[in-house]
Formats: structure tokens, C-alpha cells, sequence
């Protein structure tokens, strides 16, 4: 049976396409990534943050998103600004990203919790966050969600969504059309609603109600009218990303 974290991650490598270019960040993006590579998606092109094109490691998982292993097969081995700039350019259509708080409308928060000034905890900041999240067509958001992770308003805007709604990341001047595709956590898939651009429910974990959602969030959540349980993972899935992390650094 697949846990909480493999659920999300087999969730994750489903909704890439079979050929498409796709940031990708250490931990479940990197997982996702790979197993969408070794089953439906044979021509997925890899581009991380740190400055690799094209790696596909095949031993141990890298640890972050600089290091030599994201370089092994792979076609370019350049630095941050030339792999950001590849976005800017229209050549990477997907973004994973993560957050330590999230709002209606996709908006991510990985800078700090609380003040600025006086913050009760300081993060990592942007890294590459806001240029996938403001120039990629399609980010994809993988998170835990708790009522203090699904806010009405992040402490810090680090990389947008969809900003206060429908035409605001137009009116900021971000490509028409890109922006948060799926935000996936331990409870559900969720998408945006085409009019309002606020999170909305598209599926569902079994094992998890509606009120578990609303329970762990500090925002009322729209749930779609044609609302799914998410598929079980198949056998194929779950033995191919167990063979990806076999000491369970990421899955447990």
C-alpha cells in the first residue's frame, strides 16, 4: 500500500506530458520527474535550478538541486541565470514548486513566516521560485497542506500565482496564459477556477472527505461539481518509484 508521500509524488509524475521541458527541484519534484520518465514520458527534458540540462541520475538522488549528479547524461552543464533565462525564452513549459504558505490564489510564500522586520521563522527564499512560478506555462505545486500552509494572505509574496484574480499577472505584466496548473497535497489534487482564479478541488485521496479539507485550511476551498477520488497507484507506479529512492530518503 503507498504512503501519503508516494501518493502525492505518483499523483505528480501523471500530469506531466510525454514530451514537454520541466524545471526540476530535489526531493518529490525529482521523483516525480523521474518515474514520469521511466513509465509514460520517455522524452521529458530535465532543466534544474542549479545550472544542469538534461541530467538523468542514475544512482543515488541528489541532494540539491547543485549538485554533480543533476549533471550525469545530461547535454549542458551551465550556471543558474542561463537556465532561468530558458523560461524567459519560452523553452521550459513545466515548474515543480513548494511552499511554506500558499493563498486562493496560487501565490507561494518560501521567504519568511510572520514579520519582516521580527519573522518567526526565515526560509530559503526564492532560489529559482519566482522565475518558474512567473515565466513557466504550467506550475505544478507540491505541499503539505495545514490550516497554517492554505492562508488567506502569505506573510511574503515570493513567487506569484495568479496574484488577486483573474487578469491581475496580465496586468503585472507576466505571459498571458502561464501560471499554477495543480497544487497537490496529502489530502487531494486541487486546480484554479477559470473565472476566478481561486483554488478549487478536483480530487480527491481515499481515505479523506471534504471536510478535511476545509479543516485544514484558513480559506473556504471551491470543490468542483464533477469531483473524483485520485486513481490507486498501479503496481508498475509504486515498484518504479520504490526503485528511485530505495532508502527512502524522500518517500520514509
Amino acid at each position: 500500500m503507498a504512503n501519503e508521500t508516494e501518493k502525492m509524488i505518483i499523483a505528480g509524475a501523471r500530469l506531466l506530458p510525454k514530451d514537454t521541458a520541466i524545471y526540476v527541484g530535489t526531493g518529490m519534484p525529482l521523483l516525480a520527474s523521474m518515474l514520469a520518465l521511466r513509465t509514460h514520458a520517455p522524452d521529458l527534458l530535465f532543466v534544474y535550478e542549479g545550472g544542469g540540462v538534461g541530467g538523468q541520475p542514475s544512482g543515488r538522488l541528489p541532494i540539491q538541486v547543485s549538485e554533480s549528479l543533476t549533471y550525469e547524461d545530461g547535454v549542458i552543464v551551465g550556471s543558474m541565470d542561463y537556465v532561468m533565462s530558458l523560461a524567459q525564452a519560452g523553452w521550459v513549459q513545466y515548474g515543480f514548486l513548494g511552499g511554506a504558505q500558499i493563498d486562493p490564489y496560487g501565490n507561494l510564500n518560501t521567504t519568511v513566516i510572520g514579520d519582516w522586520e521580527k519573522p518567526k521563522v526565515r526560509l530559503p527564499g526564492s532560489g529559482g521560485g519566482a522565475d518558474i512560478a512567473s515565466l513557466c506555462e504550467k506550475n505544478i505545486v507540491l505541499m503539505r497542506q495545514d490550516r497554517y500552509k492554505f492562508v488567506e494572505h502569505v506573510d511574503f509574496l515570493t513567487s506569484p500565482g495568479y496574484l488577486t484574480g483573474d487578469g491581475a499577472r496580465e496586468a503585472a505584466g507576466l505571459p498571458a496564459g502561464s501560471g499554477p496548473y495543480r497544487v497537490i497535497t496529502q489530502f487531494g489534487i486541487y486546480g484554479f477556477d477559470d473565472e476566478t482564479k481561486r483554488i478549487k478541488l478536483l480530487q480527491l485521496f481515499e481515505g479523506y472527505t471534504l471536510d478535511d479539507i476545509q479543516e485544514n485550511s484558513s480559506f473556504p476551498i471551491a470543490v468542483a461539481d464533477d469531483w473524483t477520488y485520485v486513481p490507486d497507484p498501479s503496481a508498475e507506479e509504486l515498484t518504479g518509484l520504490r526503485a528511485l529512492d530505495p532508502d527512502g530518503i524522500v518517500i520514509g
